[in-house]
């Protein structure tokens, strides 16, 4: 049994897969194995991959399915004690499999965070979403359980890239990504984060994110449409599981701020369609159960732009609805 399986998702990644791959092969940690999902790229990206000859790699080429299927097809076959993901066009640091295994097994975590650093192609930069600066120094050097984070829950960052998990844990809760969608990882995070008993963070930068125009975070164009289906996942993860009340007033105000944000920022064309989208799911929840908690926990900003959504019949009427002096509300 390898000590970590490392998934990797590849799609037209003919450009930077070759430092991802090489990133992993040249770790610290020899015993691992390498499972790359060449999700239908129509590229020089399976030239790539098949340019490396070593056996740790075991490559699945597939249709295109999208990041979440892809994920979930590795997870069927994965061998390793841990599991760690790896996007085609980021990479790790040289001992990043060494630091989060040691980690996670000396501490017998379900799931152990280490820190990410971006790279623009010039400079690396920190932040504090990736840095973890969001947890206070009580959680530094100790196995927590995932409870103890309610008052910072929705501000821990979501990324599969970020976290080590062992592999049985995933195992046993059946914890698989969306499918059809983008921001797969958020329902993911939530779910295994909180079905974990013994969590732990690791303040090192293993990870190396690169932002360049391709990246899924440095554009808000028409992935941002599945911000609405994610956040509706969510919320049936959070009630099936008996997480709604405990959570209820920052899981509301996270369900709404995520499509609000995309919607102030998406590109022009797609406004509309995004629209449509958010006004069909809190038309849903204006007849379900739960309306009036979103009425009675919202802040005035949240409120109004869940109520300009209902009022309004058209994008350019909501638009109208939402203004204030300074503007559309943010």
């Amino acid at each position: 049994m390898p000590k970590v399986s490392v998934i990797m998702p590849a799609y037209n990644s003919g450009d930077y897969i070759g430092k991802a791959i090489e990133s992993v092969l040249t770790q610290t940690l020899e015993d691992f194995e390498l499972i790359i999902i060449n999700d239908g790229s129509c590229d020089n990206t399976s030239d790539v991959i098949e340019s490396f000859d070593d056996d740790r790699i075991i490559l699945i080429n597939q249709e295109n399915q999208g990041p979440g299927a892809a994920r979930n097809n590795a997870l069927k076959i994965i061998n390793g004690e841990y599991v760690m993901f790896l996007d085609a066009d980021d990479w790790y640091t040289t001992d990043a499999l060494e630091s989060a295994y040691k980690h996670a097994s000396l501490n017998d975590t379900d799931i152990s965070i280490f820190q990410i650093i971006k790279f623009d192609g010039e400079k690396y930069s920190e932040n504090s979403w990736f840095n973890l600066d969001n947890f206070p120094d009580e959680f530094t050097g100790r196995v927590f359980n995932p409870h103890e984070c309610g008052d910072f829950l929705f501000d821990i960052s979501v990324s599969a890239c970020q976290k080590i998990f062992k592999r049985q844990f995933i195992k046993d809760i059946n914890a698989r990504f969306p499918e059809g969608i983008y921001f797969e990882d958020m329902p993911f995070f939530f779910y295994t984060f909180l079905k974990a008993e013994r969590v732990s963070i690791l303040k090192r930068h293993l990870y190396v994110r690169q932002k360049h125009e391709g990246s899924i975070t440095e554009s808000v164009d028409s992935k941002f449409l599945d911000t609405v289906e994610a956040g509706c996942i969510l919320m049936d993860i959070f009630i099936e599981n008996d997480w709604y009340d405990i959570y209820l007033f920052d899981l509301l105000a996270f369900k709404i701020n995520g499509p609000r944000y995309a919607l102030i920022g998406i590109e022009e064309k797609y406004k509309n369609e995004l629209y449509l989208l958010i006004k069909k799911d809190y038309e849903s929840i204006k007849s379900s159960q739960y309306f009036d908690d979103y009425l009675e926990n919202l802040g005035p900003v949240k409120r109004k732009f869940l109520c300009d959504i209902l009022k309004s019949k058209s994008y350019d009427d909501f638009r109208t609805l939402n203004q204030t002096k300074s503007g559309p509300a943010k």
